[in-house]
């Protein structure tokens, strides 16, 4: 279906195929990009998905609910752009997709 790219605070990129339907979590944890925990499995009550979204691609990875915004304000590294990656779910749309992993998980 299309690609995104994970970079993580190293510099070092991962591009991986996604599928639609599939959570952003689900593409990293399943083609083995590090940094990302997800401890919760993607039930958004963990916070080990942080993920930075460049800032031209926040508006296509949709709305943030309650529950995550709590999280993402647990996280040591919080930025403008922050989501959790189990909350993003991927489309034909979020193709070239790049997302930034923060150097601590919380």
């Amino acid at each position: 279906m299309g690609q995104i790219t994970f970079i993580e605070h190293t510099g070092t990129a991962h591009v991986v195929e996604i599928e639609e339907g599939q959570s952003l979590m689900q593409a990293a944890v399943e083609n083995g990009v590090p940094g990302i925990d997800a401890d919760c499995g993607g039930a958004c009550a963990c916070g080990t998905c942080h993920v930075i979204v460049d800032n031209g691609w926040i508006q296509a990875t949709g709305n943030i609910n309650a529950d995550e915004l709590g999280m993402l304000q647990l996280t040591p590294e919080q930025s403008e752009t922050s989501r959790l990656a189990c909350q993003i779910t991927l489309s034909e749309s979020l193709d070239g997709l790049v997302v930034r992993l923060p150097e601590f998980q919380m």
